[in-house]
């Protein structure tokens, strides 16, 4: 149903600002390499890790990720990101079995200047919200969560490179669970070739401020743009490598596929 009502938002092209049809594969490319570009997409990310526990526990999530610019006027967008978690797990924890089902979502909404400063700089702010949607009590913290999110990039030719980052605390929810009080930090470079390769090295950074634990996986990756019938797909390969994690945390290296949909007016 949440895919659905994404994909629905897609087709109501009078009030959101997209890529043209004119733009070029590249172009198009570039514009994923933005988070807050002017530019509807819905990826399927996969990423797999191991490791967890004494066990060596595994982890796979598809988080499915709808990007939805809302042009408020000539001078000002609101894009929404969402992150759905689709997990399957097993012994992360000790002998804690499998699950399966739906982790926690994250919703992003961004205000952003519909064009860049005169330095080039692009960037977004506003706030981040942890909605406890999780399917099974080792899913999800089962707190619910707020705070703020900004992000800042600049774009020079093929490369792209900029940083996003919010702080989400807990205001409710099962009190017998832990709070939550996280910082998350996503420096990014990128570079985008003219036949719409891209290479893309980033951190997807996490501190626990009460656990006083990092969580820093390295991810490198790479996307191709293609169109298959009309359609604009963007299919990624990457690994990850894990600097630093809890102790009960995964190990060594993990994997990242996606496929990339985009609606371009």
């Amino acid at each position: 149903m949440t895919l659905k009502i994404f994909l629905a938002l897609a087709a109501m092209a009078p009030f959101v600002t997209p890529a043209t049809a004119q733009d070029s594969g590249a172009d198009l490319a570039k514009k994923l390499s933005n988070p807050i570009a002017s530019l509807i997409s819905v990826p399927f990310q996969f990423n797999y890790d191991h490791g967890y526990g004494p066990l060596d526990g595994d982890k796979a999530t598809l988080n499915i990720q709808p990007v939805i610019p809302i042009s408020l006027n000539e001078d000002w967008n609101l894009i929404s990101r969402t992150i759905l978690p689709v997990t399957w797990q097993d012994d992360i924890a000790g002998p804690s079995g499998t699950q399966f089902g739906l982790g926690d979502i994250v919703q992003s909404f961004f205000l952003s200047p519909a064009k860049p400063a005169e330095s080039g700089i692009i960037w977004g702010a506003g706030p981040v919200f942890l909605i406890p949607t999780a399917t099974d009590d080792l899913l999800g913290g089962e707190k619910w969560g707020a705070g703020p999110t900004i992000v800042a990039l600049r774009q020079d030719g093929p490369w792209t490179y900029g940083i996003l980052a919010n702080h989400i605390w807990s205001f409710a929810g099962n009190s017998d669970r832990s709070d939550v009080s996280s910082t998350f930090l996503q420096p990014f470079l990128s570079y985008t070739t003219s036949d719409a390769w891209t290479f893309a090295l980033n951190t997807e950074s996490t501190y626990d401020w009460k656990a006083e634990q990092w969580s820093v996986p390295i991810n490198f990756t790479v996307s191709k743009l293609v169109t298959i019938d009309k359609q604009p797909i963007s299919f990624t390969a990457g690994l990850r490598y894990w600097a630093e994690a809890p102790e009960n945390g995964p190990e060594g290296l993990g994997v990242r596929l996606a496929v990339t949909f985009l609606f371009p007016k």
